[in-house]
């Protein structure tokens, strides 16, 4: 019984690039039962120094780091990184806060088995250029009342792939990029990622003509 418990489990691979806070929200919600039947296999980082690894390491996850700068090329280090998540046979890869573009090969080896958080709300503040704090500066300058988080499937463009989950945030007459940003990660990013995460560990989330079905 405890084998076939076993297969059910989603394993997951995180990338991170940096602090690792929604890594965090997830190990948490595992922790406490908002994530059933998932499990955090490895979290891999492109940045030796991200956080991100010492917070894997402290809940004895394998930590790995894989940076461009030790491959000659691009394509040599998109390929090292594939081996290496392939190698803990996961069923997920989620993208929290990972800064490198995905490359195709890893797109076409796990088809809607990749998921990203993204902090606005797709198709707003999207795209190439929007990461990080220019997010939310952009979002501030242009006057809008609303901003949010938003958890999609992975595809070939940036921020181009099926929508799973989103939440809206309210934007204050007092924000800051850097205050901005942290409302949008406590009230948004760690509730949907998390919750996205759930609902595919329990077989709830479908793509079906490029457009998401939940269960």
């Amino acid at each position: 019984m405890m084998g076939q418990q076993e297969e059910n489990i989603l394993k997951i691979a995180v990338l991170v690039s940096g602090n690792g806070t929604n890594l965090q929200a997830i190990l948490d919600a595992i922790d406490h039962e908002i994530i059933t039947n998932a499990e955090v296999s490895v979290v891999i980082s492109n940045n030796p120094r991200a956080y991100a690894l010492k917070r894997a390491m402290i809940r004895e996850v394998d930590a790995v780091c894989i940076s461009p700068k030790n491959f000659k090329s691009r394509a040599a280090f998109n390929e090292a990184l594939l081996d290496k998540i392939q190698s803990y046979a996961v069923d997920l890869v989620v993208l929290a806060g990972y800064l490198l573009v995905i490359p195709k090969i890893m797109v076409d080896a796990y088809p809607n088995r990749i998921i990203n958080i993204h902090p606005a709300l797709i198709p707003a503040f999207c795209g190439t250029g929007y990461y990080g704090l220019k997010i939310h500066k952009s979002v501030l300058e242009s006057g809008v009342k609303i901003t949010g988080a938003t958890v999609h499937f992975v595809d070939v463009g940036i921020d181009t792939g099926p929508i799973i989950l989103q939440k809206a945030v309210e934007i204050r007459e007092d924000d800051t990029p850097e205050v901005l940003q942290q409302r949008v990660m406590k009230e948004a990013e760690w509730i949907i990622m998390p919750k996205a995460i759930n609902m595919i560990a329990n077989g709830r989330v479908t793509v079906k003509d490029g457009r998401v079905h939940i269960s």
